[in-house]
């Protein structure tokens, strides 16, 4: 027995030594993924990702607790690391999504409750120790070294808790109702001015400072995901809007917002794109696979489900196509991304026996 616990023991820890902080946008691509299929009409397969999430929530769980007890200084390495640390915000969106499922394909409010308010205490710990880390700082990276997409996980974190408590407002009384979308509403709003802090630095490493092929890596693909989910939680603010007075007050801005958030979200996908044609293109770059391609899937999958609740929310049919045409292409990116996964981890079996 002691034999075959030593090399489980071996395995979680080739395993979890170095996993990547942003190894949580599976749970978030795949979480994405089955919201939309259940949203439009594939009820099944969006039950079958729905079980597939939360082993996958389960597993990074384990392996992220499994580091923290057997491989601490690497954990906290990644804290510190400008390209890594904003990664464990991944943590925050992919519990505040598999309560979105329960909610939606379960109507399991206590869990989802319970996931959201472990979601709020990660993200406190996570906002204000990481950004305070970086902050005092002495040895800081140059802006070229130091900013990626991956930081607007920040965004999508908060933005993810947001989404959550608007659709946890449904089984409580008036009271709870106002202070869930008061809550949501001034999530909403602190997520938009985050992702142009964030967002301005990126745009400037973009144009200012010399961008090689290798440099765009795929969390990048976050410049539209944080955007598309902010549009999310727009739309449910909107359908909310007779849940309380001062909402319904101020349901022009948000519509505005709302549309605001879309059309940059939307104003990134073809530089994206080219992008990505300059890169595996014209340089070649072969596609080989990394958790982080997980964070190009999630905003893809947003990305549908973001125009389609907008398109309703706000009565805008002609948006439809768009949906279900970013729905066929996050699938399609989920299955390859998958398959790479597989075939990746596969390998890596075979050579450790």
């Amino acid at each position: 027995m002691s034999v075959y616990l030593k090399a489980f023991s071996f395995r979680l820890d080739l395993a979890a030594q170095d996993l990547a902080p942003a190894y949580f946008a599976l749970v978030m691509a795949t979480g994405v993924l089955s919201l939309t299929s259940n949203t439009f009409g594939f009820h099944l397969l969006a039950r079958y990702l729905f079980i597939l999430n939360i082993f996958f929530y389960s597993i990074l769980w384990i392996l992220t607790l499994w580091r923290f007890l057997y491989f601490s200084k690497r954990l906290w390495n990644d804290v510190l690391d400008y390209q890594r640390g904003p990664g464990f915000f991944s943590m925050v969106a992919a519990s505040s999504v598999l309560g979105s499922q329960f909610i939606s394909l379960d109507g399991f409010h206590s869990v989802a409750q319970g996931l959201w308010l472990f979601g709020v205490v990660l993200w406190l710990l996570l906002n204000y120790g990481i950004f305070t880390l970086y902050t005092i700082r002495v040895d800081k990276p140059k802006l070229e070294h130091g900013i990626s997409g991956i930081w607007l996980l920040a965004v999508v974190a908060v933005q993810s808790l947001a989404v959550l408590a608007l659709q946890l407002d449904s089984p409580w009384s008036a009271l709870h109702r106002l202070e869930y979308n008061f809550i949501a509403l001034s999530l909403w709003l602190w997520g938009g001015m985050l992702y142009i802090w964030i967002m301005v630095l990126i745009f400037y490493r973009y144009n200012f400072f010399r961008f090689y092929a290798e440099d765009l890596v795929p969390p990048y693909w976050i410049n539209m995901g944080a955007m598309a989910i902010s549009t999310l939680a727009g739309s449910l603010l909107i359908e909310h809007g007779g849940s309380a007075s001062y909402l319904h007050s101020l349901l022009p801005f948000v519509r505005g917002f709302t549309v605001f958030y879309w059309a940059a979200g939307s104003w990134w996908i073809p530089l994206l794109i080219a992008l990505e044609v300059w890169r595996h293109g014209h340089h070649g770059l072969p596609f080989r696979y990394d958790p982080q391609y997980w964070g190009m899937v999630f905003p893809l999958g947003m990305y549908s489900l973001a125009t389609h609740d907008m398109a309703k929310s706000m009565t805008l049919p002609f948006l439809q196509p768009i949906s279900s045409f970013f729905f066929i292409l996050a699938w399609c990116a989920w299955i390859f991304v998958v398959i790479s996964m597989l075939r990746r981890y596969s390998v890596s079996i075979a050579s450790n026996w």
